[in-house]
């Protein structure tokens, strides 16, 4: 191993909170669909940073874009108007049913503006008795407080509670079950298109469809998380939109800024009319160097031949996928670039052997795989990804 690796090892160990289990090498750089270690081994990226880097590694025109930004301006705060956080909000409204933008950090801080939102539309036209927020079985929408409630899985949420106090938890893809937990006391239903750490379940259109009525009769707002399942992912620039169903807010944020830290919260205006100055801020949201980025990575995945060719893609994929015909898969389910494969094995076992095959994979529970690759990949890397599974595969 070389020195470099051992350091890297000893240091993470000796110096960072140890809240996460990684893979044992260290990378080093990363080139389209490609990352390379320290010991120069090669790795096709079947995750992406986690469904973040959806143009890939070392893309030349972000790279361009973030170095001439860098020599111009990096950070002013949201006390002032800079050229790039303006026109990317207009690309998001351009290229969605929003009316406004609010920029934040991450997935979890846009949810929990979302949240706020809501509530504070609720407070507004019908009072303080209606906070109530519905959630659902096997969601993930972030680690702080308020994302967290709305989060419902024990090992999660045990040792944090208190949590906020206020939502409720219904079966996914069950209207029956929502509707019952609904009432007027409800100012916000949120959930994903399709549920991306739940293991990638796509919502039927007729649950997302039952959502929006069962919302517009209790008066209350309907919040998609598109933080995983958004921008391009499945196949479409916005999830909803393979539904034909529309929210009143959408959360977004991994791939929004191609691997920087940006997160936004899409809305009508009859949301944004109720916020004010001063009501919610953030110090480094939508600064000029991320959004400058950001703006790129938009107007790229927003091209409808794009989307076509990932819609093409995650076809082939699950078709190849189909063929392993392997006795360890149970199941494939998925949209787009974003498939989840069922095993009667541990995911863990899959990810740890995967390494050996030069794959970077990642799961989504303990028995899935979850495959969700640069929007980039070619089909030869998908023929050379289904091959490497196969032997994965048969060496478990």
């Amino acid at each position: 191993m070389a020195s470099e690796t051992k350091n890297t090892f000893a240091l993470e160990k000796q110096y960072v909170l140890q809240t996460y289990a990684r893979a044992p090498f260290v990378l080093d750089h990363g080139q389209g669909c490609w990352l390379y270690d320290t010991e120069g081994r090669a790795y096709l990226d079947c995750a992406a940073g986690i469904a973040v880097n959806a143009l890939g590694h070392a893309d030349p025109e972000l790279v361009a874009t973030l170095v001439e930004q860098a020599g111009k301006l990096w950070h002013v705060s949201n006390l002032f108007h800079t050229a790039p956080h303006a026109r990317l909000a207009q690309q998001l409204c351009d290229t969605s049913f929003a009316d406004r933008v609010f920029f934040a950090n991450s997935g979890a801080e846009a949810n929990e503006g979302a949240f706020k939102f809501a509530r504070k539309w609720a407070h507004d036209h019908f009072g303080a008795d209606k906070s109530a927020i519905v959630a659902f079985t096997g969601a993930f929408h972030g680690r702080t407080f308020g994302a967290l409630a709305a989060t419902p899985r024990e090992k999660y949420q045990a040792p944090f509670r208190p949590l906020l106090p206020g939502v409720r938890i219904a079966p996914f893809n069950d209207l029956e079950g929502t509707a019952a937990v609904m009432g007027d006391d409800v100012c916000a239903v949120i959930v994903e298109p399709v549920q991306g750490e739940g293991g990638i379940h796509p919502a039927t259109p007729e649950f997302l469809q039952g959502l929006r009525a069962l919302c517009d009769r209790h008066h209350a707002l309907l919040i998609f998380d598109e933080i995983q399942c958004g921008l391009g992912r499945t196949g479409y620039l916005w999830a909803h939109q393979g539904y034909g169903i529309t929210p009143d807010l959408l959360t977004a944020a991994k791939p929004l800024a191609g691997g920087l830290p940006m997160g936004a919260i899409l809305m009508t205006q009859q949301v944004a009319e109720v916020m004010h100055v001063g009501e919610h801020g953030s110090t480094f949201a939508a600064g000029p160097l991320v959004a400058a980025v950001a703006e790129k990575v938009v107007r790229r995945v927003a091209d409808p031949a794009f989307l076509a060719d990932v819609r093409a893609k995650g076809e082939y994929l699950m078709e190849r996928i189909e063929e392993l015909n392997s006795p360890h898969i149970t199941e494939v389910r998925g949209r787009g670039l974003m498939i989840g494969v069922d095993l009667d094995i541990a995911a863990a076992d899959v990810i740890a052997a995967g390494h050996r095959h030069g794959l970077i994979l990642i799961n989504a529970g303990t028995n899935t795989l979850r495959l969700v690759p640069p929007l980039i990949i070619s089909r030869g890397e998908i023929d050379l990804l289904v091959e490497r599974l196969r032997a994965v595969l048969a060496e478990l």
